[in-house]
C-alpha cells in the first residue's frame, strides 16, 4: 500500500511539473508576441491614416501608401479561395469516403502530409515553371492566386478529412439504413455536420497564405505599382470583366519588404504600419474562423 501511495505522489509531481512547463511555454510565446506587437504599434500607429490607405507607393515616405498593396492582397486571396476550396474539399471527401484503402491511397495520404511541410519557395519555383512558362499565364494575379492555392491545398485536404472523420459512424449507418445513397449521406449529413471544422481549416490556411512572400517574389511580383487592376464589374455588357486576372500585382508583405530594404527610417515606420494592417487582416480571418466554428457546433445535435 505504501508503495502505491509513493507511486501516486511521484506521478502527481510529474503532472504538476508538466503543467508548470506548459504554462511557462504559453506565457513565453504570448509575451514575445505582445512585445513584438507593442514595438510594431509604437512605430506604425502614427502612420495609419485614411491617406495611407488610399495612396499609391511613392519615392517620398510622407506621400507613400498601401492602396495597390491591399487591393492586390484582396484579389490574390479571392483567386486563392475560389481555387482551393472546391478542389481541397472535394479531394478530402473523396479520400475519406470513396477511396479504397490500399497502397495507392496510403501513398497519396503520405504525400499530402509531406507536401504540407514543403518550404514555400519550392512552390514558387514550381509555379514559375508551370504557370508562368508552361501555361503562359504571366506574372499575374491569376498565377499568384493559383500558387498560393497549391501551397495551402494539403492543409485544406487534411482539415476536411479530419472534420469528416470526427462525425460518428452511427450517422452514416443511420442514413444508409433509411435508404440514402452515399452521395445523399455525404450531402445531407457529413458536409453540414463537418462544415465548422472544414471552414476553420480553410480560413486558417488562407491566414497562412496572406502572409507568404517567397513564392510570390519567385513568380515575379512587383515591388512598386502605381496603378490598380481593371475593375471586375463594369457598366457595359457583359458587366463582368476578367481582365484583372492577367494584371501585374503586389501584396502587403512585398510592399513591407520594399520599404524595409530602404535606409530611410520613415519608410521603416511605413512598413510597421503596413504590418499592423496585415496583422489585423489575419486576426480578422482567425476571428471569423472561431465564430463559424462555434456557430456550426451549436447546430449539431447527436
Amino acid at each position: 500500500m505504501a508503495e502505491i501511495k509513493k507511486l501516486i505522489r511521484r506521478q502527481k509531481r510529474w503532472d504538476l511539473l508538466f503543467g508548470l512547463l506548459g504554462i511557462l511555454a504559453t506565457f513565453s510565446g504570448l509575451l514575445t508576441l505582445l512585445a513584438l506587437l507593442i514595438d510594431l504599434a509604437s512605430d506604425g500607429l502614427p502612420q495609419l491614416s485614411w491617406k495611407f490607405f488610399i495612396s499609391f507607393p511613392s519615392r517620398f515616405s510622407d506621400q507613400a501608401g498601401i492602396l495597390s498593396a491591399w487591393v492586390g492582397t484582396t484579389l490574390v486571396m479571392l483567386v486563392t479561395a475560389c481555387s482551393v476550396v472546391p478542389l481541397g474539399v472535394a479531394a478530402g471527401i473523396y479520400l475519406e469516403e470513396y477511396a479504397k484503402k490500399n497502397w495507392l491511397s496510403t501513398l497519396i495520404e503520405i504525400n499530402i502530409a509531406n507536401l504540407a511541410g514543403v518550404p514555400s519557395i519550392v512552390y514558387g519555383l514550381m509555379a514559375l515553371g508551370l504557370f508562368v512558362y508552361r501555361l503562359r499565364l504571366g506574372q499575374s494575379i491569376l498565377t499568384a492566386g493559383l500558387t498560393l492555392a497549391l501551397l495551402i491545398l494539403p492543409i485544406v485536404i487534411v482539415a476536411t478529412r479530419e472534420a469528416i472523420r470526427a462525425i460518428p459512424c452511427g450517422i452514416r449507418e443511420a442514413a444508409q439504413a433509411l435508404g440514402a445513397t452515399k452521395w445523399q449521406m455525404i450531402k445531407d449529413h457529413l458536409i453540414p455536420y463537418g462544415s465548422g471544422g472544414i471552414l476553420t481549416g480553410i480560413i486558417i490556411a488562407l491566414s497562412r497564405a496572406i502572409g507568404e512572400t517567397a513564392p510570390l517574389l519567385t513568380i515575379g511580383a512587383l515591388t512598386f505599382i502605381a496603378f490598380l487592376p481593371e475593375a471586375p464589374i463594369s457598366g457595359e455588357f457583359p458587366f463582368v470583366s476578367l481582365t484583372w486576372l492577367r494584371s501585374p500585382f503586389t501584396v502587403l508583405p512585398i510592399q513591407m519588404f520594399n520599404w524595409l530594404s530602404r535606409p530611410q527610417a520613415d519608410f521603416h515606420r511605413n512598413a510597421a504600419a503596413a504590418g499592423l494592417v496585415l496583422i489585423f487582416m489575419t486576426l480578422a480571418m482567425n476571428g471569423l474562423a472561431i465564430f463559424l466554428r462555434y456557430r456550426f457546433r451549436r447546430r449539431i445535435r447527436w
